[in-house]
């Protein structure tokens, strides 16, 4: 009896579980879902697929959405209502991407899970009516690290597949990990992520989007805030900066006084606002 109690009760806090992460309960019924689509082989690598549901005259545009939490934490379900919903607005395919976290696998593991699910978005992008040409991929904090590692990794890094994106949208990623792992700028959730090792400073290096920059990367709009308490606003700075002087197209937008996200509605309209001019610009929106 005890053992069938406990079972039941096992049961029910896994629906519990499931309740907390609905993306239905999150979008209007115009959007057709398609849930939790295994790109590999773990448990945590798995991705949803959010299409408008009115027909299109021909291929869309792509956008491959990641969540942040510093490595450690998170959930694509997060990334619905302010990174998922204003793409599906504009005519978008969404790929919302969960990968493994740091008490499952350390680091390089985030960044070879996202490049996997670029390649897969990619290869399945005939299916969904995608533009393989107009996949842009977006993220915030160390989801926009993640998405910084999908645009510029190049496959000599041996991270990965080299993921062939159209644009990066990179809100406020860290771009240099070491910088995070000692001094003023160290945080317990790069700590987490890239643990002491042998080579771990050389690991930091081959997970940083700074040591990818150079003139043949997609282009890349970075946002900002310039009061950001947890991933310095130094990061877009340079980031912007080196991409700037190797012969790359990068933009950044300064959110004056603004901290580690937490915008309110009316700025994330007038961002996305640029964001979209951004993309028009580069003929991804058509």
């Amino acid at each position: 009896m005890g053992k069938r109690i406990l079972l039941a009760f096992t049961a029910f806090v896994c629906l519990l579980g499931q309740e907390v992460r609905p993306p239905a309960a999150q979008l209007p019924s115009w959007v057709l879902i398609e849930a939790n689509v295994p790109y590999d082989q773990y448990s945590e690598t798995v991705l949803d697929i959010y299409q408008p549901g009115k027909a299109a005259l021909g291929k869309r545009p792509g956008v491959i959405v990641i969540h942040g939490g510093g490595w450690v934490g998170g959930a694509k379900e997060r990334m619905i209502k302010r990174h998922c919903l204003p793409y599906l607005e504009k005519g978008f395919v969404v790929c919302n991407v969960d990968y493994r976290l740091a008490k499952t696998a350390t680091a390089p593991a985030a960044v070879t899970d996202v490049l996997n699910a670029a390649k897969w978005f990619r290869d399945n992008a005939k299916r969904y009516r995608v533009d393989p040409k107009r996949i842009v991929v977006t993220g915030t904090s160390a989801g926009g690290h993640l998405a910084l590692m999908v645009g510029l990794t190049p496959k000599g890094a041996r991270l990965g597949p080299e993921a062939h994106v159209a644009a990066v949208v990179n809100w406020y990623g860290i771009t240099d990990v070491a910088d995070q792992l000692a001094g003023p700028h160290m945080r317990k959730y790069a700590v987490t992520w890239l643990p002491a090792q042998p080579g771990r400073l050389e690991l930091a290096r081959r997970v940083s989007p700074m040591t990818y920059v150079r003139k043949d990367v997609p282009p890349v709009l970075t946002i900002h805030g310039d009061a950001d308490p947890t991933v310095p606003y130094e990061h877009g700075v340079n980031l912007t900066r080196a991409l700037r002087e190797a012969g790359a197209d990068a933009e950044l937008i300064s959110v004056r006084g603004g901290g580690h996200g937490g915008f309110d509605d009316k700025q994330m309209e007038r961002l996305y606002r640029d964001i979209f001019r951004f993309l028009e610009k580069r003929k991804i929106i058509q």
